[in-house]
């Protein structure tokens, strides 16, 4: 099975395109080389894969015949993730929550719509 078709059915990435759009961008390796997105995966690959600026591994079981429900994935493909890569991720999360907590900054399309509304109100009453 090519190497972005397989990325997509055990759901690493969203689309299969986004998937090769990854291998184009030299951003999935396997045995830590760079491939293409036609290359063929083989059992007991270890393929490392760049996502959101953190570098996931991946060993491969089994190669499923189709895309898998959410349930299905751990029995085609072992996550060997080191921890320091997945306490990057948890910096990386923190640290967006500490510039702006969630429901402040710019108003959404429907705070704008009422704002308008109330703001017309008031020209109204002169």
């Amino acid at each position: 099975m090519r190497i972005d078709k397989y990325l997509w059915s055990i759901r690493v990435f969203k689309t299969r395109t986004i998937a090769s759009d990854a291998c184009k961008k030299n951003k999935i390796s396997i045995q830590d080389i760079n491939v293409k997105s036609s290359r063929e995966v083989k059992l007991n690959d270890l393929i490392k894969v760049r996502k959101d600026q953190i570098y996931y591994e991946y060993k491969v079981l089994d190669i499923p015949k189709s895309r898998l429900g959410a349930k299905l994935v751990p029995d085609f493909r072992v996550d060997v993730t080191k921890q320091e890569e997945l306490d990057k991720l948890d910096q990386i999360r923190h640290s967006k929550n500490y510039y702006r907590e969630r429901g402040t900054g710019r108003p959404t399309k429907r705070d704008r719509r009422d704002l308008d509304t109330y703001f017309e109100k008031d020209d109204d009453d002169f």
